[in-house]
């Protein structure tokens, strides 16, 4: 079950939200709240998976609420103002819904939210590539979750709050999602990728050559930096 909060400040909307909660067997409502200062305190005693939230309130935004939280959970926004889309993307929510909302919208935006929820809580299986650990990963691209599979990455690009991965199978259209690179390198097994500067990753097995300060994947050169250099090196037995 997928612990859930719901806030909004308008009474009515909260009900129907609450009763929408309640029509989606893997949701367990916790609580409700009709601001995002309520919403703290509750948090502070309750662990939260998925949060339901409305974005215009009074005092403290719902975006507001999002980026004051150090540790957060999940988040399906509900608003009247489809203005804050964008915004909402770039603090990786796991969906958008302009009021009113229909039931299967609804539903399909919890589907997300489970996807991704069963996703970080999978238990480690041997039957994953003779190992524990899968061989892909999923990252949020326009609300949607995305599979990668490990052996299709060349390289990863950080760029400032989001990051750019480079897929062998379209070499013209690489994926842009708002993730960190440290994140992203602690997704990804040791054995096959190696950092080689603040803002690169390369997949070990498509790199074609290495010079003194840059590393070639086909056509593509990638700048080695002097921190790196010996994680290089070692790729090489130097």
């Amino acid at each position: 079950m997928i612990r859930c909060l719901a806030i909004d400040d308008e009474p009515l909307a909260l009900e129907l939200l609450e009763d929408n909660i309640s029509k989606v067997p893997f949701l367990n409502l916790l609580g409700s709240c009709s601001n995002p200062i309520e919403a703290m305190k509750f948090l502070e005693t309750k662990e939260v998976d998925l949060i339901f939230l409305d974005i215009q309130m009074p005092g403290l935004t719902g975006l507001q609420f999002i980026q004051s939280l150090s540790k957060k959970p999940m988040f399906i926004l509900i608003t009247a103002y489809e203005k804050y889309a964008l915004e909402g993307f770039n603090l990786d929510v796991v969906d958008y819904l302009v009021k009113p909302v229909a039931l299967d919208r609804f539903i399909k935006a919890c589907n997300k939210a489970k996807e991704l929820f069963d996703l970080k809580n999978r238990p480690a299986s041997a039957t994953d590539s003779g190992s524990s650990a899968p061989d892909y990963l999923f990252v949020n691209v326009d609300y949607s979750l995305v599979k990668v599979n490990h052996s299709d990455i060349e390289w990863i690009e950080g760029l400032k709050d989001y990051i750019k991965i480079h897929l062998h199978s379209a070499p013209n259209k690489p994926i842009v999602t708002r993730m960190s690179m440290k994140s992203i390198e602690d997704e990804l097994p040791i054995q096959q990728f190696v950092r080689v500067h603040k803002s690169f990753i390369v997949s070990k097995q498509h790199i074609t050559a290495i010079r003194k300060n840059s590393v070639f994947i086909g056509p593509h050169e990638i700048p080695i930096s002097d921190m790196y250099k010996e994680v290089v090196n070692a790729i090489v037995g130097k």
